[in-house]
């Protein structure tokens, strides 16, 4: 896997990437015009087909071997109180995650994804964005290229999901840094603030947002972002390198790779967003970045739990594309 040296190097990226292959997507569509059903009647599963088969550059596309990453960082913005959990919690659901027991083993099971968790440095956290940047440049990569390398050439498709004390307040930092307005149009509860908590969240952000300006969108990722948000970037440029559809989780996740959008639209061209976080910055988030996501059940629990729900929709997209019959194949006249 190509490795990352620098940020301006990924931001001109995009003429070197692998492109939607159009050709399959129209075979695809083509293919879809002659099932045993109306045209247009499986709605978006249809939608789904052609986009895989566009990004896997193959007519019929496949959902057979899938890997789901789950990234985990710990951040020095806490310090300023934005969490009612302390940062052991992450150690703790990282140890959880390996041992089976979270949602997102469950939610991985039940669509047939091989999880693996990668823990970044959470002895270690980013430092305190209100006072410097969360990261230097040179951390920031080597987070970015530990992401890059965590991703299978092999997978048909990836998910991709986080975890963080304090990273709902990072989010919020990001997507105000890149789209505009104030901190208190993208913070939530995150893991349960009250609303003096949420008050403060809002005025760490515009703190943050205030003492960082005037930056591109990757040295945004820097300074406002943690490593597992750097390494969600490295994952999601990987997988395109590889031909990977990915599906983004929640609005943690979403805003993660949000800086790659910023920077430029194509870099997320080939990502879908598993579903819309009950966060209430996640819909506005969307819309900024154009993005109309799988599912909508109003969860908010990260982990990529979302993500590895819309799993089984593409799943199902894939297995009508593929195994149903031609009008001709069935012998139904008038197809």
């Amino acid at each position: 896997m190509r490795e990352f040296t620098s940020l301006t190097q990924i931001a001109a990226l995009v003429p070197d990437l692998p492109a939607f292959d159009e050709a399959a997507a129209a075979a695809a569509q083509d293919r879809q015009m002659q099932l045993t059903k109306p045209p247009g009647s499986l709605g978006r599963l249809e939608e789904f087909a052609a986009f895989l088969a566009g990004w896997q550059g193959r007519e019929r596309p496949q959902m057979e071997t899938l890997q789901a990453l789950e990234f985990a960082g710990n951040h020095g913005v806490c310090a300023q109180g934005i969490n009612p959990f302390p940062q052991d919690v992450t150690v703790q659901m990282v140890a959880n995650f390996k041992a089976g027991g979270a949602a997102i083993n469950q939610l991985c099971g039940v669509a047939g994804a091989a999880l693996d968790v990668i823990a970044l440095e959470l002895d270690r956290p980013t430092a305190d964005f209100t006072e410097l940047p969360a990261m230097s440049q040179a951390e920031c990569l080597e987070a970015i290229n530990r992401g890059a390398a965590a991703v299978s050439d092999g997978a048909d498709c990836l998910v991709l999901g986080e975890m963080g004390i304090g990273n709902s307040t990072v989010s919020a930092a990001l997507a105000a840094a890149l789209f505009g307005g104030a901190g208190a149009d993208w913070v939530g509860r995150g893991t349960g603030a009250d609303e003096d908590g949420i008050a403060r969240k809002a005025e760490v952000v515009d703190r943050a947002v205030t003492r960082h300006a005037g930056l591109s969108p990757l040295e945004t990722l820097a300074a406002l972002g943690g490593r597992e948000q750097a390494a969600i970037c490295g994952a999601v440029l990987a997988a395109r390198m590889a031909r990977i559809p990915v599906v983004l989780d929640g609005y943690i996740c979403t805003a993660a790779a949000a800086p790659l959008y910023a920077a430029d639209p194509a870099l997320l061209a080939h990502c879908l967003v598993g579903h819309t976080s009950a966060e209430p910055g996640h819909k506005r988030l969307l819309a900024a970045m154009h993005k109309d996501p799988v599912l909508d059940l109003g969860m908010a629990l990260g982990e990529g739990t979302g993500a590895a729900l819309a799993l089984g929709v593409l799943k199902g997209a894939v297995a009508c594309h593929n195994g149903m019959a031609t009008f001709a194949e069935a012998g139904v006249v008038g197809g």
